[in-house]
């Protein structure tokens, strides 16, 4: 499989890793920008109460109120 994506990216002139991009979404179902694992799980976006709105800007803070990474006692 690996020779078979380094010979089409040759061919195509494009990264490997773009070819198995391709690949996975075309695996996935892709369609209109969406996977079909997005979808299956957007009902449950936003369902949990207590969250920041939108945790990759302000992750350090979010994470150090929670304690997360501090060790445990013994």
């Amino acid at each position: 499989m690996v020779a078979e994506i380094e010979a089409e990216a040759r061919e195509r002139q494009i990264g490997k890793s773009d070819v198995v991009r391709e690949r996975l979404g075309a695996a996935s179902g892709q369609r209109e920008g969406r996977t079909a694992s997005f979808d299956a799980i957007a009902d449950l976006v936003g369902s949990v109460d207590g969250l920041p709105a939108d945790l990759s800007a302000n992750r350090k803070a979010a994470l150090k109120k929670t304690g997360y990474g501090r060790k445990r006692a013994r």
